[in-house]
């Protein structure tokens, strides 16, 4: 008679975090990350794991084939309008989560990465986030994704490309080295003060003529809206709090920027233009083909404890 091994709970609890922050990096959603976590351990609970050598490898596996179930499910649900996810993004994030932890998730993962993340095909993030950042091997991807291990580098290499922003048909980064440093200080300083709540600090850096302009899927008007002045600007974004929470720094289309994105998809965008006199003009877009037709990509390189593995198989 053969003897069922089974996993031990607390064999499980002591994998938990590092697998809900795979999960949270692969979903982007704190709510499906969970899910995909409890669907794992459901799925190690019934299986026999007394010939498994590494636990906390085979549990990635596990994960790993949940959350691509996950991504390619994804396909067949219909989108909320665009209206409503931009109008109330705390309500969206609140769904399956708590809004308030996954604004911090958000910032420690980084924005911009969850947003590039969230345009690749379920192969390439699964390649992408289990090598490069979990340093996961390639040779152990694969099977999940039925591919090869040379396809799979090939996949997490491409997906790599878009997080830096070196996409074959990514437009060239206007200005230098010395407009981009500063595009970050103000872009920063910008949402810094956004969030906290910092009326005078925000009013410090925008030109007294500065010029906002949202289109009408920003706030749902029939037509686009110009707001001129720095006080009255100032108000506007003040009143916008609650989106700074799922909002991060971003290069779009090679300008350093601010990203909203809840659940790592990407909503809403403000494009900054800068003088020596601080901010003279915003554009904040929610058009889904404008935001589509917009590079994103990584301010700093991305590496979570597997710099050396990403570099090595550049």
């Amino acid at each position: 008679m053969t003897t069922h091994t089974a996993l031990p709970p607390e064999r499980f609890e002591a994998d938990r975090p590092r697998l809900r922050a795979v999960a949270y990096r692969m979903l982007g959603s704190l709510g499906e990350a969970e899910d995909a976590v409890q669907e794992t351990w459901l799925r190690a609970a019934r299986a026999d794991v007394g010939d498994v050598e590494n636990l906390s490898g085979w549990l990635t596996t596990v994960l790993g084939r949940v959350c691509l179930n996950m991504l390619r499910a994804r396909g067949t649900r219909p989108e909320v309008s665009l209206d409503a996810r931009v109008a109330e993004p705390a309500v969206a994030a609140a769904a399956g989560g708590d809004p308030e932890e996954e604004a911090v998730l958000a910032d420690s993962v980084g924005v911009a990465l969850l947003v590039v993340l969230d345009t690749l095909t379920p192969a390439e993030r699964l390649a992408f986030v289990l090598h490069d950042l979990f340093a996961v091997p390639f040779d152990a991807i694969a099977p999940m994704i039925e591919r090869t291990p040379a396809t799979t580098r090939q996949l997490a290499s491409r997906a790599r490309r878009r997080v830096r922003g070196g996409a074959p048909d990514a437009p060239a980064a206007p200005g230098t080295v010395a407009d981009r440093a500063r595009q970050r200080r103000v872009a920063d300083a910008f949402l810094a003060a956004t969030r906290g709540g910092d009326f005078e600090a925000l009013l410090a850096l925008l030109h007294p003529d500065v010029v906002l302009t949202a289109d009408r899927f920003v706030v749902p008007t029939p037509e686009p809206v110009t707001v001129t002045g720095a006080r009255p600007v100032a108000e506007g974004a003040m009143a916008a709090t609650g989106r700074a929470r799922f909002t991060g720094l971003a290069l779009l289309d090679g300008r350093v920027g601010l990203a909203m994105a809840p659940h790592g998809r990407l909503r809403l965008v403000l494009l900054f233009t800068i003088s020596e006199g601080g901010i003279t003009g915003i554009d904040v877009v929610a058009d889904r083909e404008r935001l589509d037709a917009i590079e994103v990509a990584v301010l700093d390189t991305v590496g979570a404890g597997a710099a050396g593995a990403v570099a090595a198989d550049d």
